[in-house]
């Protein structure tokens, strides 16, 4: 759940003080939560306690369930130690779970013995858990016995709970303050693996070494410490190079003015590349490489991308557009790489890049029906600039966009056919089975369904988040907003297969800029990146042909392209440059300045002409030949 590996977390906070918008915040990339109510329901003459419970429910999204815990406080630990690894849990808050435990219709108990029960499930939990709290420890001593009575319990029960979990976090006017900095706990972070020079640990178990370590895989991460405002419907007037990444203050729209590279690196790094002191004629058709790392850099000297991370956008598209996928494939491929598996995770282990698994919500059939709804496409573009904002701040140099859903390349065929005029049979590639044959009856499935979501919407608006709900799904929403977000904190993104370029295209409507932050290592083959590619103005940089799935061709070049910035970056100006005009090396400090001052004489003329314009004394003939 979190980057730096944390797996459990406590969110304190005071009344109002938009402690539960920001741990909603935390489980918002989940596909799914399950919401623990602890507090009992408000009695019938308390209208403003059920409001408040009103205004909690109304913000859960529909995807999240709800279970309640009011009758018996000892089943939320039961709750708890059940939950399964693939689980993400929400429980708010413990304040009521201790107002419940001090009930007199619960007593006696051992309150000591239920909050030991508390921390020992949060501490054993599997599961992705954060827990809500108020902290009423800042505040004086209650005057009535009853209210002694519940500070004590919840100072113990939040002592006890915070030291179980992996991270805490107290919010503060809507600012959180992380009290508990992250362990590294890889044993209790699912598909959590760190490399390490004697082997790294997936899930927990060692794993032997190999030719190259197991890329470091990040599960979904919560926002970094950057809080969302105290009131969820404070908006944004206009939108800036520096948007606060917020779960719901970010305004994304037509329109925003995002930083462009530097204009002047870039040409600057291709001039001196022809003074490096190279054998050959020099890098070809790879120079572009280099200015652009120049330009997104803001030096004519770029340095290698150090730190390198990959996206993996899961999101399937049902209906028509996956016709002749195998079910299930793709949630197949998206488990090897969290497992630090398959192709694209050995890819990203040989470059050194860490590898983060994005679940995106599945698209309906778009033939039929929006393949998303727009709160939806919101909640995923904040999501992609989200995702943006944490690898810049955790010093990533380069994106790598990649996806592994099911009708990825329909929904895309369907964008680009959308915003480009293009023909779906034109941009659709051809569909193959497992045993490598082509599937001719699915492409036409996928056609069909492209050519009916067309025809369906073909008087809604083309506006990019209208073709995103309409036809573009999770996954390309999502990476539309990190190409958004990437942009506004100059983070260049390499683009590998139908889904980011397709997010390319609807990015225009909504920032320009992006595009110029992107680069395409190799198109692949598929038509619809050729396409997109040309309408964007990216130029492959290779013509190999692969094929290994998207985001795997790309960190197939990433070392190639190290290499030719290592060159660029480190051989020196060619020694001719530094000879004076005749050839010879410039003179020493010491030497004679006398040599400056020679009195110029005027070099004799070469090729055919007189050798002179002095006469020759001999007589001429009027008529223009010598005489005699």
């Amino acid at each position: 759940m979190s980057v730096d590996g944390w797996n459990t977390v406590l969110v304190l906070g005071g009344i109002r003080s938009g402690k539960s918008e920001f741990a909603e915040s935390l489980v918002a990339d989940a596909p799914t939560v399950r919401y623990v109510a602890t507090a009992a329901d408000a009695s019938a003459d308390d209208a403003e306690w059920a409001a408040r419970l009103a205004a909690h429910r109304a913000r859960r999204p529909e995807t999240w369930s709800t279970e309640e815990t009011a009758a018996d406080p000892r089943r939320l630990a039961d709750v708890i130690a059940a939950a399964a690894p693939n689980e993400t849990l929400l429980v708010d808050d413990l304040g009521g779970w201790v107002t419940v435990l001090l009930d007199p219709a619960h007593q006696p108990a051992d309150d000591t013995a239920t909050i030991a029960e508390l921390a020992a499930a949060v501490r054993s939990c599997a599961a992705r858990l954060v827990l809500v709290s108020p902290e009423v420890g800042l505040s004086l001593v209650p005057t009535t016995p009853l209210g002694r009575a519940f500070t004590d319990a919840l100072g113990a029960a939040n002592r006890a709970v915070a030291d179980a979990c992996d991270a805490v976090v107290l919010v503060v006017a809507g600012q959180p303050a992380w009290l508990k900095p992250t362990p590294a706990r890889a044993a209790s972070v699912p598909a959590q693996a760190g490399p390490a020079p004697a082997g790294p640990a997936v899930n927990g178990a060692a794993v032997a070494a190999e030719p190259a370590a197991l890329p470091e895989v990040l599960t979904p991460t919560p926002p970094p410490p950057a809080a969302p405002p105290a009131e969820p419907a404070t908006a944004w007037a206009a939108p800036t190079m520096a948007l606060p990444m917020v779960a719901t203050g970010l305004v994304i729209q037509p329109g925003m003015e995002l930083p462009m590279p530097d204009e002047y690196a870039g040409p600057q790094a291709i001039e001196r590349l022809a003074t490096l002191d190279v054998p050959g004629a020099g890098l070809g058709a790879l120079e572009r490489v280099v200015g652009f790392a120049a330009a997104t850099q803001g030096t004519p000297t770029p340095a290698p991308w150090g730190s390198v991370r990959v996206l993996l956008l899961h999101g399937d598209h049902a209906g028509g557009a996956s016709a002749g996928t195998v079910t299930g494939e793709s949630a197949r491929r998206a488990r090897q790489a969290r497992a630090g598996e398959g192709a694209l995770a050995r890819l990203a282990a040989e470059c050194g890049a860490s590898l983060q698994v994005v679940a995106a919500p599945a698209a309906a059939p778009m033939e039929d029906e929006p393949a998303l709804s727009g709160e939806q496409v919101e909640a995923a573009l904040r999501e992609g600039w989200r995702l943006a904002e944490q690898a810049a701040d955790a010093g990533v140099r380069l994106l790598v966009l990649a996806a592994c859903g099911a009708g990825t390349e329909a929904a895309a065929a369907a964008v680009l056919a959308a915003t480009a005029g293009a023909e779906p049979p034109a941009v659709l590639g051809r569909v193959l089975t497992d045993a490598g044959e082509i599937d001719d009856a699915a492409w036409m499935k996928r056609c069909a369904a492209v050519r009916d979501a067309l025809h369906r919407t073909r008087r809604s608006p083309r506006g990019a988040k209208d073709v995103l709900a309409e036809l573009g799904g999770g996954d390309i929403a999502i990476a539309t907003g990190v190409l958004l977000g990437a942009t506004a904190r100059r983070v260049p993104v390499m683009l590998d297969g139908p889904v980011g370029l397709a997010a390319g295209m609807v990015s225009r409507d909504l920032a320009g800029q992006a595009r110029h932050w992107c680069l395409l290592a190799d198109h692949g083959g598929d038509p619809a990146a050729r396409l997109a590619a040309d309408v964007l103005g990216l130029t492959p940089l290779l013509d190999v042909r692969l094929d290994l799935g998207e985001g795997a061709n790309a960190l197939a070049a990433l070392p190639l392209l190290r290499s030719v910035l290592a060159l660029a970056a480190t051989l020196p100006t060619r020694p001719s440059l530094t000879a004076g005009a005749s050839g010879r090396q410039e003179p020493e400090p010491g030497e004679d300045e006398e040599e400056d001052e020679r009195e110029f004489v005027e070099p004799e003329p070469a090729g055919p002409g007189p050798t002179t314009t002095e006469p020759d004394g001999q007589p001429v003939d009027p008529s223009g030949r010598r005489a005699g």
